[in-house]
């Protein structure tokens, strides 16, 4: 009898990028990954805190920095932060590029998960770094909100 899935598994997410940069768009890609990096991603050993996707020539894009743990029970095992290619259709590929060189934007994953059927996706967010008092603004909308919806709780 064959496994069930689970769908959308979240293995990390990038929660600091939301707070560092201007998400504009977003787009779903696919990873080329060995074995072990699917079964330690599938364990939830991965950061990708501090990753980025950047055009290495040759016309693709990759994943730089993304730290995805040695899986313990392989021989066999891979470099934790090599870079790997994202799997992109040639016109979003071309849009990214674009808006790499032209624009001066970044691309920075938001979330790496499995999808319903079980390939390792990441999430990428087409962005523009924060300045300072953007991030102050964005820090004090966040606590009103905060402060505004306890207020109405006890308000009733």
């Amino acid at each position: 009898m064959a496994q069930k899935r689970e769908s959308g598994k979240l293995v990390a997410e990038n929660r600091k990028a939301r707070f560092n940069y201007a998400i504009e768009d977003t787009l779903e890609a696919g990873l080329v990954l060995t074995g072990s990096e699917v079964k330690s991603l599938r364990a939830g050993k991965a950061n990708i805190a501090d990753a980025y996707a950047s055009d290495e020539g040759g016309g693709a894009l990759y994943l730089i920095n993304a730290h995805i743990a040695e899986y313990a029970q392989s021989r066999v095992n891979h470099e934790p932060t090599r870079p790997r290619k994202l799997l992109l259709h040639k016109r979003e590929l071309g849009r990214l590029t674009g808006a790499i060189q032209r624009q001066g934007m970044t691309v920075v994953p938001l979330k790496l998960y499995f999808n319903q059927r079980g390939l390792a996706k990441v999430l990428l967010g087409l962005a523009k770094g924060k300045k300072l008092h953007d991030k102050r603004e964005t820090e004090k909308k966040r606590d009103w909100d905060r402060q505004k919806g306890r207020l109405m709780r006890e308000k009733g």
